[in-house]
């Protein structure tokens, strides 16, 4: 349960720099995300669970 909270917080990290660095960028890639098509959208989700269960997996392994 520790190191599934430690990632969360790096989550919080990595957003917070995004949008406190590149504000606009962020902004505009909102609005991209709220105009993909939910079946690319979910693609991209599936795809980066795999991607991050695999990484996990291999340093975790």
């Amino acid at each position: 349960m520790g190191d599934f909270l430690v990632a969360i917080g790096l989550v919080f990290v990595i957003e917070g720099l995004v949008f406190g660095a590149f504000p606009e960028h962020a902004r505009r890639a909102m609005l991209q995300v709220a105009e993909t098509p939910e079946s690319a959208l979910r693609v991209v989700g599936i795809v980066s669970a795999v991607l991050g269960l695999v990484l996990v997996w291999a340093v975790r392994g």
